[in-house]
């Protein structure tokens, strides 16, 4: 039978580091009120010249070296990201270019932070369903730093930049069970407004919600009983349809957003600490990039290993949440 395996992975930050003592030159807040509270001691900023597509096309090029492949292999770019580039064209388009590649198709998909993991659905997908696909590079990539508003201290401690990517392929090894075993992916509209970025155009107000600029608004109570929710939910689910638990997975790796949201995550799930991993300490949240840097981090530390059980959960804007079962390779 065959399967969709995660052949390479890459991810790339910005050089400039914000730390929480930046912060404090900036907004009222304290670095002790900023770890206390979300867990971020740092997080990477992009300069104004550095745009999505740059950090996803580093990323990518590290992903398709670790792969082993050149960007003449990939037959779909698909790029999850909140702060494109241009309204349009995709970003991915942009990546393709930066890339040398030509003839492939392209687009970009926003589900925030929950954006990875929607693209790595849709791809796998693709890969299963299109014969003639044989390798998909899924990137995640923000420059969040963009619609930041710098004067509001309960987001702009928050969020980072930076990009992370994987390629997919198909595989039919005999041999071997690895694989992407199983995505589950959901939305409630009825919670877009808990966490939300309005964009404004020349031609008139857009859901007469311009007031509010074009910065990240976030109702942060609510979405936070809402992230713990959804997110030990959608573990569970993907979980129990595979006939799984949790003690079978050998590393967890959630959206990279507050680390009180992550503890709860692991104490309602009972996930011992050892296999959660969490780098948000220095990279903030980064949205759709989280999971693939993280994921890249992990492999980097060795907190995967060949023959291991992966979970990845995410939760964002929409309200979208996703989950992900990887038998890593």
């Amino acid at each position: 039978m065959e399967r969709v395996i995660i052949r390479g992975v890459g991810s790339y930050v910005p050089e400039c580091i914000l730390s929480n003592a930046d912060l404090e030159g900036m907004v009222d807040t304290t670095g002790e009120w900023i770890v206390t509270r979300t867990g971020i001691e740092s997080r990477r900023i992009c300069l104004d010249t550095e745009m999505a597509s740059d950090l996803g096309c580093e990323a990518a090029r590290r992903a398709l070296e670790n792969a082993n492949i050149s960007v003449c292999d990939v037959d779909l770019i698909v790029v999850a990201t909140v702060t494109p580039d241009m309204r349009f064209p995709a970003t991915a388009c942009i990546v393709q270019e930066k890339l040398g590649g030509t003839d492939i198709p392209c687009f970009d998909v926003n589900a925030v932070c929950s954006g990875f993991i929607y693209a790595l659905d849709v791809a796998r997908n693709f890969l299963l369903n299109n014969s003639k696909m044989k390798n998909v590079l899924v990137i995640g990539t923000e420059k969040m730093s963009s619609i930041v508003d710098w004067e509001d201290r309960s987001t702009c401690v928050l969020f980072g930049d930076g990009a992370g990517a994987v390629v997919l392929s198909r595989d039919t090894d005999e041999n071997s069970d690895a694989g992407i075993l199983d995505v589950l992916i959901g939305a409630d509209g009825n919670l877009w407004r808990l966490l939300r970025c309005p964009i404004q155009s020349p031609g008139g107000n857009v859901g007469n919600i311009s007031e509010e600029g074009y910065f990240i608004k976030m109702e942060g109570r609510e979405v936070f009983k809402e992230a713990i929710k959804r997110m030990c939910s959608v573990a569970e689910d993907v979980l129990q349809r595979n006939n799984l638990t949790i003690d079978d997975v050998a590393c967890v790796i959630p959206h990279q957003a507050n680390m009180r949201i992550i503890s709860a995550i692991a104490d309602r799930l009972k996930i011992p600490k050892e296999k959660m991993f969490v780098n948000l300490q220095h990279t903030g949240n980064t949205s759709a990039a989280s999971i693939p840097i993280a994921i890249d981090e992990a492999l980097q530390n060795g907190k995967i290993q060949p023959d291991d059980l992966v979970l990845t959960i995410a939760f964002g804007g929409g309200m979208t949440w996703g989950a992900a079962l990887i038998h890593w390779k």
